[in-house]
């Protein structure tokens, strides 16, 4: 039994010492046995229920997750500090100097007149920071476990700086055709390998994406959410006429599919 006090109140301090205790002997042993490894996919999970708080706008629950993200920047830190590598110290100053340098209009003498200079100078010290002497180490830089549809918007963005962009929609729209065009020839006719060619018009989507001012990823979640319910829809009618989805051809599935787009409910 470890010598620990209750309180009707306790602060990110007490929540390290928490953590602490816990990876540390009379503590837990699932605690103690955890790397950065074992619990990176946890930490990116809490990440996505944090937000999807935020999407639901319940306050509560992003109190509750911003909470279980909290602690898993201080179990990883834990790990460190048993390392001799860094403490939470030195994590908070990290990143106190890095909000100091990328605000020069805030912290500096730096003036601006826009949002857009804000972010435009926030790109170059951070390029400076980060020793990328171009733009392409810029794309190269962009993280690879980022969800595949963000990494693409943000290495197209990144590529975008350095004029490397569509002029117009159309010639993104162009481009998505032409994708579509060499993966049916690879999937049909075996021109080409098929995944490549989709990974292709994946990318090129996302190109496009940019010119409609549209996040691909919320544009894919809105996908997949009527999708759910066309889906459902398409269900219920075909088992309101006796019917199995698997038992009927493509030609019948369509027809019901579109019944249920064009009458949802």
């Amino acid at each position: 039994m470890v010598d620990w006090k209750d309180k009707p109140f306790y602060n990110s301090q007490d929540l390290m010492e928490i953590v602490r205790i816990l990876r540390h002997p009379g503590g837990c042993s699932w605690d103690m046995e955890q790397t950065h490894q074992s619990i990176r996919r946890n930490f990116l999970e809490e990440a996505y229920e944090a937000v999807e708080a935020i999407d639901n706008n319940d306050l509560d629950g992003l109190k509750e997750e911003l909470g279980d993200v909290l602690l898993q920047v201080m179990f990883h830190t834990s790990i460190e500090e048993d390392a001799g590598t860094f403490t939470l110290d030195d994590v908070a100053d990290g990143v106190c100097k890095k909000l100091i340098y990328r605000h020069p209009h805030v912290f500096g003498d730096v003036t601006v007149h826009s949002t857009g200079e804000i972010l435009s100078n926030w790109e170059e010290l951070k390029k400076k920071e980060k020793g990328q002497a171009t733009q392409a180490d810029a794309v190269d830089a962009v993280a690879r476990t980022l969800p595949a549809l963000w990494r693409a918007e943000k290495m197209k963005k990144k590529a975008a700086k350095a004029g490397f962009d569509w002029r117009t929609i159309a010639g993104a729209l162009d481009k998505l055709s032409e994708e579509l065009d060499e993966l049916r020839a690879a999937a049909l006719d075996g021109s080409g390998d098929p995944a490549e060619e989709l990974g292709d018009l994946l990318f090129a989507a996302v190109c496009a994406a940019r010119f409609l001012d549209t996040d691909p990823e919320d544009a894919l979640h809105a996908a997949c959410d009527k999708f759910s319910i066309r889906f459902r829809r398409t269900e219920q009618l075909a088992g309101s006429r006796g019917l199995r989805l698997d038992e009927l051809s493509d030609t019948e599935q369509i027809a019901l599919w579109n019944e249920a787009k064009e009458h949802p409910q």
